[in-house]
């Protein structure tokens, strides 16, 4: 069975030997809920790329204390990856960050496109960036990534243009493509955005907005994707193309 993951700080870095006192919602979490006992194997991770495995010593109501016995960093991956996501109607929101999340993906922008049903205003827009964050952490525990996504706050797409200007690669999910992704994949290395559109599609205009900040259409399948489903399938042929 794998083991567990957490969220810790891990300030200062803790070495082999050092114990790690897990307090807080996590540590109420890993004491209550999961009902850890001493001797069973746990991972802290930071959030950010590094984390420990270590052993349980003792587990009290609101905390648990673990002997650290591994440092542990996360394998990179071949492409810093970013997914700008059309917002998408319901729950399929959430779905989409936590599968995203799953597969590796570093940053998820939301994206206010022309055709988006969905509207993030106001403190509404705000409530609903927390959501995909709080998607995100939970899913980086289930997947036992020592990395959480960042979500960035939404975008419209006057805003994402230069947004996209420092990234290595831009790739937009379009179906008039003339060139499909496996047929054409971008040099491994450096940073990657994936724009994945609504599900009324991209305009013309955008489209011609997206080509001036260095995106190139590319075609994922024969078949029209969900816009929840089609970052992810287009990952996950990313690193299928990558050899991860």
């Amino acid at each position: 069975m794998t083991d567990p993951c957490f969220l810790h700080p891990l300030q200062p870095s803790p070495a082999v030997g050092d114990t790690v006192l897990l307090d807080g919602p996590e540590g109420r979490h890993a004491a209550t809920v999961k009902r850890l006992a001493p001797g069973e194997s746990v991972v802290l991770a930071d959030g950010g790329g590094r984390g420990v495995r270590g052993e349980v010593v003792s587990a009290e109501r609101s905390e648990v204390r673990v002997l650290v016995r591994e440092l542990l960093t996360e394998t990179p991956r071949p492409w810093h990856l970013t997914v700008v996501q059309a917002l998408p109607k319901g729950d399929r929101a959430e779905l989409a960050v936590e599968v995203l999340t799953e597969v590796g993906v570093d940053v998820v922008v939301p994206w206010q496109s022309a055709r988006s049903v969905v509207r993030w205003q106001g403190e509404r827009g705000e409530r609903s960036r927390a959501r995909w964050q709080a998607s995100a952490r939970e899913a980086a525990k289930q997947s036992r990534r020592l990395s959480v996504p960042v979500v960035e706050p939404v975008h419209s797409t006057r805003q994402l243009v230069p947004r996209l200007a420092g990234v290595d690669h831009v790739l937009v999910l379009h179906e008039s493509a003339a060139r499909t992704l496996a047929a054409d994949p971008p040099p491994v290395g450096g940073s990657l955005a994936l724009v994945v559109g609504p599900e009324g599609g991209i305009t013309d205009e955008e489209l011609s907005a997206l080509a001036g900040a260095g995106g190139r259409p590319v075609l994922l399948t024969d078949t029209v994707l969900r816009t929840s489903t089609a970052g992810v399938v287009a990952v996950a042929q990313l690193l299928a193309l990558a050899g991860r």
